[in-house]
């Protein structure tokens, strides 16, 4: 493990840019105290926030980039427009030569994933990316993956995604063997379409000792926490996502209309403000932001686009902890380190048919 953790950041990223990701960097430098951050932009921008927190100037260090890829940009025109000179691509780079441990940006999310993927290049027997959020349940946290990498996705794709949730999960939450489930519209074995069922044949086959496939679990179970890792494409991935904090939302505004309607409710919200505190730091999705690029040769962390400086520094929080606690070699080990573990794939898939 490095002695420092180096935390490239693309200060140019999001809805807000330098504004969020320098308070938001610091923030985090105050939980994590053994840090150095490389920050690529406007040097003008960044430095007149650094100005603003003299401990954070003190750890960092500013790298001037011309091109700002905005949000609404393609992968492809991101690509011809910023590769080599923007400030995202040069954040990824860092990682690549080897100058940073880690790269965080609230960026564009498609032109990111080009990006990380033309530069980082992906693992041995890993052909696609995903992206892995950490979810609240009522029993804790889960790692959900694809949450939106890629569309759609053969039994040999939704077993990697397995392989990489365990990983993920082993570092975030201390498990040797975490639980991993296949998200599917029904327990039954004779459910769901041929990908995951075939999916669940294949973990069944490899029988790998650092996760423990517990079968099919249904929408609901997310929430539940019923496995500590639960795998889908990043379609239906991403519409749980987004799901999940409409409602979670929703459910905020239900509380405060509910609270506010009279004075009998605004008196019982006196007495119990403590509880509902407790459930809004338990909602608030800045808590739990940042999503992980998995199956790359380096790790890249997506912060949200519009979040604040704390959500900021929640990616940040988690790119720290993929560093501090090995990811990609736990990946790697999981992987037999050369693909090894999927090796087995193609005759699986054959028995299945």
């Amino acid at each position: 493990m490095p002695q420092k953790v180096r935390i490239a950041l693309d200060a140019m990223g999001g809805d807000f840019g330098a504004s969020v990701v320098v308070p938001g960097a610091a923030l985090a430098l105050m939980r994590h105290t053994d840090v150095e951050f490389l920050l690529f932009g406007n040097s003008a921008l960044i430095n007149e926030q650094l100005e603003s927190h003299p401990a954070l100037k003190a750890v960092s260090k500013v790298f001037h980039a011309d091109i700002a890829i905005s949000m609404d940009e393609k992968p492809s025109q991101a690509l011809r427009r910023g590769r080599k000179s923007s400030s995202m691509w040069l954040a990824i780079d860092a990682v690549k030569k080897g100058e940073a441990d880690v790269a965080v940006s609230a960026g564009n999310t498609g032109a990111l994933m080009a990006m990380s993927r033309l530069n980082l290049h992906m693992m041995p027997g890993i052909d696609r990316p995903a992206i892995a959020a950490v979810w609240p349940t009522v029993r804790g946290e889960s790692v959900v993956l694809d949450v939106g990498a890629s569309i759609g996705g053969d039994a040999r794709h939704l077993a990697s995604l397995a392989i990489m949730g365990s990983a993920m999960a082993r570092v975030l939450f201390d498990l040797e063997r975490p639980t991993v489930g296949l998200l599917n519209i029904g327990v039954e074995e004779v459910k769901g379409v041929e990908a995951v069922r075939g999916a669940a044949e294949l973990l069944r086959a490899m029988n790998l000792p650092q996760l423990d496939f517990i079968g099919f679990v249904e929408g609901d179970g997310i929430g539940k926490g019923a496995a500590d890792v639960i795998v889908t494409e990043g379609f239906s991935g991403n519409i749980a996502l987004k799901t999940a904090e409409g409602t979670a939302r929703q459910i905020a505004e239900y509380l405060r209309s509910a609270m506010s309607r009279t004075w009998r409710s605004k008196l019982g919200y006196i007495f119990a403000r403590g509880a509902f505190n407790a459930l809004r730091d338990k909602m608030d999705p800045r808590k739990v932001n940042g999503g992980v690029f998995l199956g790359l040769n380096g790790v890249v962390i997506k912060s949200h686009g519009g979040t604040d400086a704390e959500g900021f520094a929640s990616a940040v929080d988690v790119g720290y902890d993929m560093v501090r606690y090995d990811l990609l070699p736990k990946i790697n080990q999981t992987l037999n380190r050369d693909g090894h573990a999927l090796s087995i794939v193609p005759n699986a898939q054959e028995a299945v048919s």
